[in-house]
């Protein structure tokens, strides 16, 4: 007969990833029981279950209030954060969640999770004015998913944009995309690129803390020759407003012109 789980993998460890600001994930070292009524009583926008983990790999659920979510960056960060404090981790292994198995990697007391190759391609001639922005340069960037990537005025422009989710979803159309970046060069904190991220058309107006469009601008960077030659890393700071958070990728051109790129960030224990 199998032991009912210790009460302390029941409780749930509070996460922050991506900070400053950022996500905020409750963290559980057991999924048994009904996962879904534990996510609800967390308080958390995003819980994730430990299932199994050993030096090689781990095995997550991850849940919102309401729902299950097949996988999520964040929900995989802050749980590597957690187990890396239990000791026992690689510092190279596969995440596995929602039937998806991705590569993690610990840089520099960050984990980081591959995106896959980021591919860019010029952007088809579309009217952008719906944004009411000066466009600087446009381009569509995709890492799975086809993401418009523009250029905009400066950080001033780039944190004064009110998204409309009609005139966002309408550029999207218009271009065969399903995401939008806006970036402009540098920011605050040192980082070398500052962005924001809408995606009407995925079910979201602006995501706070984007992994995946941020490796598509990560790899529109690179197609430009904007990326650091010292080094294959990159700061980046997204700037929802009201909800700053900061990003790391890691980057490597591959021979066929694509680049292959890593994202992550700090995952933080918050006090419960």
């Amino acid at each position: 007969m199998t032991p009912p789980p210790h009460p302390s993998s029941l409780i749930p460890h509070p996460y922050s990833v991506f900070t400053p600001g950022g996500k905020t994930v409750a963290v559980f070292p057991n999924a048994s029981g009904d996962l879904q009524a534990r996510a609800a009583a967390a308080g958390a926008p995003l819980s994730v279950f430990v299932e199994a983990a050993d030096m090689t790999g781990v095995s997550l659920r991850v849940f919102t209030p309401t729902q299950e979510k097949g996988s999520s960056d964040s929900g995989a960060l802050a749980a590597l954060a957690f187990l890396q404090t239990q000791g026992g981790l690689l510092d190279v292994m596969d995440v596995r969640m929602g039937g998806e198995v991705t590569p993690a990697q610990l840089c520099g007391g960050e984990w980081l999770l591959r995106q896959g190759d980021v591919r860019v391609t010029q952007a088809p001639a579309a009217d952008l004015s719906p944004l009411g922005l000066e466009v600087r340069s446009v381009q569509v960037a995709s890492a799975g998913r086809p993401t418009l990537v523009v250029e905009v005025a400066d950080l001033a422009a780039l944190e004064a944009f009110m998204p409309d989710a009609e005139a966002v979803a309408a550029v999207n159309r218009a271009t065969g995309t399903t995401g939008l970046v806006l970036y402009t060069p540098g920011g605050p904190d040192r980082a070398e690129v500052s962005f924001r991220a809408f995606g009407p058309l995925r079910g979201f107006l602006e995501d706070g803390a984007s992994s995946n469009m941020f490796a598509c601008l990560v790899g529109v960077l690179g197609a430009g020759g904007q990326l650091p030659t010292d080094t294959n890393m990159l700061r980046g700071a997204q700037r929802r407003p009201g909800a700053p958070s900061r990003l790391t990728a890691q980057f490597t051109a591959a021979p066929d012109g694509a680049a292959d790129v890593w994202v992550g960030g700090r995952a933080e224990r918050l006090s419960p």
